[in-house]
Formats: C-alpha cells, sequence, structure tokens
C-alpha cells in the first residue's frame, strides 16, 4: 500500500521521501502544480500535483493509502498575500487531516515548527511540552502554524491516530527551495553577510529530522508532540564556524536589534511593492530574534531513539553540496 507524503518534494520532504524509498516503501508525493520533483527517485515515487486546498485532489491523492506524512506548507517567513499562511498552512492541513481520518489511514504525521513554541517571557529551555498562547506567537506564518497544530491535537485526542513533529532549524545538503537557514548559511559563505544579529538557533540536519519522522510514524504516541532538535548555537557561534571551513574571517559587527527590525520592515515594503520576492530581511525572523530560542529535544529524541549526527558535519556536507550545485566557488 502507498504512503502519502504532502509536499514530498521540498527540503525535509525530499529527504524523508528517499529514506522510505530505501526501505522498500512505494510513495506517492502529493504537491502543489509547477513543483520541481526532478530530484526525487524515479523508482516506486508516484507524483500527483494538486493543491491542499482542493479538498478533492487530497481525497483522489490519499486514496489506498495507509499512512501519511503531511508536510505541505509555505515555509517562509514572509508572504505577499498574508492570508495565503492560513490558507495552506491551517486550512490545507485540515482538509488533509480530515480526509486521512475519513478514508481510515492508520497512521498520520502532522509537522508543525518550532517557532510557534515561543514565548514572550521565556526564561528556562523550550521542551516538547511547552504550552503556549496565541499572544505568545510572532506573526502570520507561526500563527497559521499554531493554529494547525491544534488541530491536529484536538484530532488526536479524539481518537485519531495522528503524531504531531516540531523540527528545528533543519540544515545539510539538497535545500533546493533555499530555506532561510540554507539561505543565511549560503550568504555567509559567499562572503555577502558580515554582521550578525544577538540570536539563539537550534540546529539539526535535514536527514535526522527525516528519520525522526519515520520513528514517530512507526513508535510515536498519537497526541504526543515530538521536538526534532539538536544544537544550540548562536548566530555568532554558527558564523564563526563557517569561517573556519571556509577561510574567511569572522564577522565582528553586532547589528542592533531595532536597526536590523527597521532594515526588516523596508525590506518587506519594497518586497510587498515592488519586487514581489521574498525579502532579505523578515519582520517575523528579526521580532524572533528576540525570543529565546534554547530548545532541550532530550526527551523526544530518547523515545524515538533518534541520535542526531553533529552539526559540524552537516555543515560540512551543506558546504560540499554548495559547491557541487556551482552556488559557491571552490576557492572557497
Amino acid at each position: 500500500m502507498p504512503i502519502l507524503v504532502t509536499g514530498g518534494a521540498g527540503f525535509i520532504g525530499s529527504h524523508l521521501v528517499g529514506l522510505l524509498v530505501d526501505k522498500g516503501e512505494h510513495v506517492r508525493v502529493l504537491e502543489r502544480p509547477a513543483a520541481q520533483v526532478g530530484h526525487l527517485p524515479a523508482h516506486d515515487v508516484q507524483v500527483v500535483f494538486g493543491d491542499i486546498r482542493d479538498r478533492h485532489a487530497v481525497q483522489q491523492a490519499m486514496a489506498g493509502c495507509t499512512t501519511v506524512y503531511h508536510l505541505a506548507a509555505n515555509p517562509n517567513l514572509w508572504t505577499q498575500k498574508r492570508g495565503h499562511f492560513n490558507q495552506v498552512n491551517y486550512g490545507g492541513t485540515v482538509n488533509v487531516l480530515e480526509c486521512a481520518v475519513a478514508a481510515g489511514v492508520r497512521r498520520i504525521l502532522h509537522t508543525s515548527t518550532e517557532s510557534s513554541l515561543t514565548r514572550v517571557h521565556q526564561k528556562g529551555p523550550i521542551a516538547e511540552d511547552q504550552d503556549v498562547t496565541m499572544r505568545d506567537v510572532v506573526g502570520p506564518y507561526c500563527r497559521s502554524k499554531l493554529l494547525a497544530e491544534r488541530f491536529a491535537l484536538r484530532l488526536a485526542k479524539a481518537g485519531a491516530p495522528v503524531v504531531v513533529v516540531n523540527p528545528t532549524l533543519p540544515i545539510g545538503p539538497g535545500d533546493l527551495g533555499r530555506s532561510p537557514p540554507t539561505q543565511m548559511i549560503l550568504d555567509f559563505c559567499r562572503g555577502k553577510r558580515h554582521e550578525y544579529v544577538d540570536a539563539e538557533l537550534n540546529l539539526i540536519d535535514v536527514r535526522d529530522v527525516a528519520e525522526g519522522m519515520i520513528l514517530a510514524i512507526a513508535t510515536g504516541r498519537p497526541g504526543r508532540r515530538y521536538l526534532l532538535g539538536h544544537e544550540n548555537l548562536s548566530i555568532r557561534e554558527l558564523f564563526a564556524r563557517l569561517a573556519a571551513k571556509i577561510g574567511l574571517p569572522e564577522p565582528q559587527r553586532r547589528v542592533p536589534y531595532e536597526v536590523a527590525l527597521a532594515a526588516a520592515y523596508v525590506s518587506e515594503f519594497i518586497a510587498d511593492v515592488f519586487t514581489h520576492r521574498i525579502p532579505a530581511a523578515t519582520v517575523t525572523g528579526v521580532r524572533l530574534t528576540r525570543r529565546r530560542m534554547h530548545f532541550d529535544a532530550r526527551r523526544s529524541l530518547e523515545e524515538l531513539g533518534l541520535r542526531p549526527r553533529p552539526v559540524a558535519e552537516s555543515l560540512e556536507d551543506a558546504i560540499a553540496w554548495f559547491r557541487a550545485m556551482g552556488w559557491l566557488n571552490n576557492s572557497r
């Protein structure tokens, strides 16, 4: 019986699909029309094009599936039409999960995000049992993801076989869409970033996120949230590690929060009115730097039996992949 992966051509999704195929599974991928899918393994992968906002398309893609991994979402922190976040991240999730339950799917995984777990006055590390209110959440992207996660957990409480995973920032090779952490790392390696803001990140290899999802489907408890994270680093520490690997000087200039936020507002205005492309800095992204983003995923990792590889290895593999793609000068 096929396994359905929504958003299977994305950064995490493509690694998940590859692992499932390696395990002998027949995979069906539901992707938005015009998505790039040429990098997916051709063997045992069926690609269906459709929008998760279209319930009929979701029902057709799910026919005959016994397991569903729901990853499809708008993962950016900016979109020109802000309502798009709710339409895709929340409304699309409602379609996928309700159709899965109606079809009698045995195991369902919903992918949330770490940014929906932050609180205004965070003191200790963030774990998988963190409670947040809508007032705590920063920006329309995070709000849409929290609404979707709450819906998934409500279904599980009512008896649906839904498990939730909250990956932190995935890094590593294969990010064709250049997610925000990948773009930040690439920009620094290219010498385009010489400054940093005071902020903490939790990083985990994208391949370990994919493995964690498979473990969550296999052994996770319905109604449970599993935090998939690994190493906490400040942006300054991350850039220092990259500088040592690439042979660039370490960043020395810290950008004050107020300056970064003003620049983000200007960048979003230009994107909204003129370029219609994702800006270099987003208001949500800068506002998140004011939050304590120190995560402790040990309980989730131990319960799933996941042992992530060192972030240093992930950065080396990402840099090697940048070079192979021609994105980075081989002299660096």
